[in-house]
């Protein structure tokens, strides 16, 4: 048998149907084994290896399965390291597969830069940011490399693997009865302990505290988890906030997300309980804030993770980790955990969204609250990167049955659109893909594969001719010298309307919120919807450096802020009079 064949059919029998790359010389037998197999496995071909590398990061957060890409040597596996980071921050599991020089053709240990035609170390380059990353060299080794790559992409915490495949081993012929696979070579052991007696603190600290939250992170939703947690929280009603990545996870039983950008509802909250529980959120600077220890000072921190590196960076001195799969922590608190109300607790949250909802609102997050109405009621938003992603994740209302995939740890624009593609593939759910006038451009090659499959893909495009997250920060720290990030100094955009139309996409375009309403997203097939918004645009609420994250700019009234910092158990009655 081929090994190319071979390849493909594994990755069917592993339930993968949908596979993204782009064509090159040293993939091309991995590409007609590809064809081989039509009724059982596609692959789709993208516009630039990253869209490929961001379309399986979509197709494997919108699935749960591994998302697959495939792109030749040198510039094409150097083309899908964007993705390969970003798969690795946000603990995605995938699997990219890149095509090598022949053996023969390898430098090897030779001291000349390259050898063979765009010969490039691929494996040495991401192993700082995969799980594993290995070049197959013994093609009768195949079976192994590709059940450990699998193993490793899903065990502990999710993640990249990569394997560089040179030429002659995609086309050699191989014995598969033959072939010797992971599991039975050996066992993994993972790095956590699965005994449920250390899940009691978490039943203990929750009876005896007055005032907790749950902070959820994204952790929940890589572990499938959503449902579970939402049951759990059905019956014991304890205050929940989010990471940003999780917003979609708990619905309209949250108080909103923390951090930098976050509600300031949920950052208060935050500051003023006595026990914090994190479930799969990491906590980093963007979250707690650049002053660790000013992080919910008066609180007791216990911290749920599968990663015990994540629980070695430490926010308080004396908080508890717990190093263990969500998903047996959900499913023991269930079991274990009585009803409980917290009424006084949940009164004073619900006081401080009260008085804090809306404080912060502007033209581009009513227009989110306006579009909520007209999302479909089960169906998957991606965003790119800026100012459109924090709009969307402060004020689109977020269904139960919609979610939300962005690029988080690594942050990369242009993520959007190709992880769109991937979403739409996996499920046949409709996606509505919100963009900047900025990050749209760095994969807008992308709309070719969308109008070629006829993907149910919503493009929206918040365009205020800015980049405006860095036009904000040139505002506060470069006395407003605006280089390259508004038209003046040296930044532009494209006609929109004119790109919509050369790919034959209906176009729509919105200048103000009551325009929403007549530019309902119906159709079946691609729709492109411009947002106009007037320069400047700013997110708030916003951190500043140093500071608590209760206290966000712009500064609210300090009268409001110390009445809602003295708020408590014993005296909200006559704080609300």
């Amino acid at each position: 048998m081929k090994a190319s064949d071979y390849i493909v059919e594994y990755l069917i029998n592993k339930g993968i149907t949908d596979v993204f790359g782009y064509p090159g010389g040293m993939v091309t037998h991995l590409m007609d084994s590809f064809s081989k197999y039509p009724d059982k496995i596609t692959a789709h071909v993208t516009y630039h290896e990253q869209g490929a590398a961001f379309a399986a990061c979509g197709y494997a957060q919108a699935s749960g399965k591994v998302g697959v890409a495939y792109a030749t040597s040198g510039p094409g596996a150097t083309n899908l390291i964007t993705g390969i980071c970003n798969a690795y921050y946000d603990s995605i599991p995938t699997l990219f597969i890149t095509g090598q020089v022949n053996t023969f053709e390898s430098k090897g240990n030779l001291g000349v830069r390259q050898r063979g035609f765009q010969e490039t170390d691929i494996v040495s380059m991401v192993q700082p940011v995969t799980k594993y990353a290995i070049r197959v060299e013994e093609a009768d080794k195949l079976r192994w490399y590709l059940d450990y790559a699998f193993m490793a992409a899903n065990e502990g915490r999710k993640g990249p693997v990569l394997l560089d495949i040179p030429m002659n081993i995609f086309r050699a012929d191989i014995v598969p009865e033959k072939m010797k696979g992971y599991e039975e070579d050996t066992k993994q052991s993972v790095c956590y302990v699965e005994d449920e007696s250390a899940y009691e603190v978490l039943v203990d600290a929750l009876q005896n505290a007055e005032k907790p939250v749950l902070i959820v992170g994204n952790g929940v939703k890589i572990a499938r988890k959503v449902a579970a947690l939402r049951k759990l929280l059905s019956r014991c009603r304890i205050p929940v906030v989010t990471t940003m990545l999780a917003v979609d996870v708990v619905g309209d039983q949250s108080y909103g997300f923390i951090g930098a950008y976050g509600t300031r509802c949920a950052n208060f909250i935050v500051a003023k309980s006595d026990l914090v529980i994190t479930l799969g959120a990491r906590l980093d600077v963007r979250q707690v804030g650049a002053q660790r220890d000013r992080f919910a000072p008066d609180s007791k921190l216990i911290r749920v993770d599968i990663d015990e590196g994540e629980l070695q960076y430490k926010v308080h001195d004396n908080e508890i980790p717990i190093c263990a799969d969500l998903g047996n922590v959900i499913d023991y608190l269930d079991k274990q955990l009585p009803d409980r109300e917290y009424a006084d607790w949940k009164a004073i949250c619900d006081y401080l969204k009260e008085c804090l909802q809306g404080m912060d609102d502007r033209t581009p997050n009513r227009i989110m609250k306006r579009l909520s109405d007209h999302l479909a009621d089960k169906a998957i938003v991606t965003t790119d990167v800026g100012q459109n992603q924090v709009w969307v994740a402060q004020s689109l209302e977020i269904k139960n049955q919609q979610r939300l995939f962005f690029s988080g740890g690594h942050g990369a624009m242009g993520y959007s659109l190709p992880a769109s593609i991937g979403c739409a593939i996996a499920t046949g759910d409709v996606v509505y893909s919100f963009n900047g006038d900025g990050g749209i451009q760095m994969n807008i090659q992308e709309l070719q594969t969308i109008v070629r499959e006829q993907l149910p893909i919503k493009i929206i495009l918040v365009n205020n001719v800015a980049l405006g997250m860095i036009r904000h920060f040139q505002e506060m720290y470069f006395e407003d010298n605006y280089y390259q990030t508004v038209p003046a100094g040296g930044y532009t955009v494209p006609d929109f309307k004119g790109i919509a139309q050369a790919y034959k996409i209906p176009y729509h375009c919105i200048e103000s919120v009551d325009d929403i309403d007549e530019k309902v997203l119906t159709m079946s097939g691609p729709e492109f919807l411009e947002i106009k918004l007037d320069e400047p645009t700013y997110v708030f609420p916003k951190l500043e450096f140093g500071k608590p994250n209760q206290d966000q700019e712009p500064l609210m009234d300090r009268d409001l802020f110390e009445k809602l910092m003295k708020l408590d158990l014993d005296n909200i009655k006559e704080l609300k009079g």
